[in-house]
């Protein structure tokens, strides 16, 4: 199989890439080298997260342990110790980023990510049922959060459905959603006693301290499957972005779509959260971020994806090294930052005259 490229048209960006047979392509070189160097900046984070801690190594270190080098104990360390905590760390910022992308593309709203439309609280909510009433482990608490948030995608889409699931009714179904959520939450931790109130409210915070492989296993099992599914969309919800007529006329199924993604969307936030905690934030940044780097339209699945694992790789770095003794749970770190980028959001949204 041989391939050409053309230049196309009007553009310095974009070329065709055509196959002898139908397969064409059509990359977009900018958005290509923004995804290249978000990868190489989420490997770069992951390895200085890895070096980091009381018993610092060098990157170069770091590589050769990966590789099978290194003493035993720098083995123990890196293999038993770090990698895991990064490996979640990854995967649950490219499970958010991917998630929000699709939330606020299918809303045709920045602001609709899983944080404002009620699924992170759903998760929270099933966790806490767990803790509070059933004194569950490990994992019955992560199976209680993945039950919780697919309930709450449930009952949102139902509520949300009429003829098919449209942006405008599903953020308010959402928001709505997403105040009675918090609600449930505030009197399951009324019904607490003092020990797992503090169980509860350390998981709600968002934190990877303590990951091993036994959340990396089920969490990489769901992002292998769901990720690729999602890629697999992007070009529907591309055309989605331009209006439903549009894209009937070029050939989507506009309700298995949306119903296909949000899905998908959902279960991965609902794994991300079991894995984590609800880390905020995150799912509501990294598809904006990357919209703005790429300057492409579309969904930028991919971007957003690398973005999410970079923000909280980079962020969980900073939560242990900026603060001196006081080590952060990378959920307080992401939701101040993430508090001011929604008030920057919002002003620049009420200056274009869109809220």
């Amino acid at each position: 199989m041989s391939a050409t490229v053309k230049p196309r048209q009007g553009t310095k960006r974009a070329a065709v890439l055509r196959t002898k047979g139908r397969l064409s392509l059509r990359p977009d070189v900018r958005a290509v080298a923004v995804g290249l160097v978000l990868l190489a900046l989420a490997s770069a984070a992951g390895i200085a997260l890895i070096g980091s801690g009381d018993y610092p190594m060098t990157p170069g270190e770091v590589v050769a342990t990966l590789t099978g080098g290194g003493d035993p104990g720098a083995q123990f360390i890196v293999q038993d110790l770090r990698l895991p905590r990064v490996l979640v760390g990854l995967l649950v910022g490219a499970a958010f980023g991917i998630a929000g992308a699709v939330f606020q593309t299918v809303s045709r709203n920045p602001l609709g990510s899983p944080d404002v439309l009620g699924f992170t609280q759903g998760s929270s909510v099933g966790a806490l049922v767990a803790i509070v009433y059933f004194q569950a482990g490990t994992f019955a608490v992560a199976a209680g959060a993945v039950a919780g948030g697919l309930a709450t995608g449930l009952a949102i889409f139902l509520l949300a459905w009429k003829r098919g699931i449209h942006g405008y009714r599903f953020v308010l179904v959402g928001i709505g959603a997403s105040a009675m959520l918090y609600a449930m939450v505030l009197y399951l931790m009324t019904k607490a006693n003092i020990v797992e109130a503090t169980r509860a409210t350390t998981w709600m915070t968002g934190s990877l301290n303590g990951r091993d492989w036994d959340q990396v296993g089920p969490l990489a099992a769901v992002c292998a499957v769901l990720l690729p599914l999602l890629l697999l969309h992007a070009r529907p919800l591309r055309m989605l972005e331009m209006g439903d007529d549009a894209a009937y006329a070029l050939g989507v199924r506009v309700d298995r779509v949306r119903i296909v993604v949000l899905l998908a969307a959902v279960v991965l936030v609902a794994a991300a959260t079991a894995a984590a905690g609800p880390i905020s934030f995150v799912a509501l940044t990294a598809p904006q971020l990357a919209r703005r780097l790429t300057r492409s339209p579309g969904p930028n699945l991919l971007p957003a994806a690398l973005m999410g694992a970079v923000l909280l790789v980079a962020a969980d770095w900073a939560s242990q090294r900026l603060f001196g003794a006081d080590q952060l749970p990378v959920g307080v770190l992401t939701g101040v930052l993430g508090g001011g980028y929604l008030l920057w959001l919002l002003a620049v949204e009420r200056k274009a005259g869109r809220v």
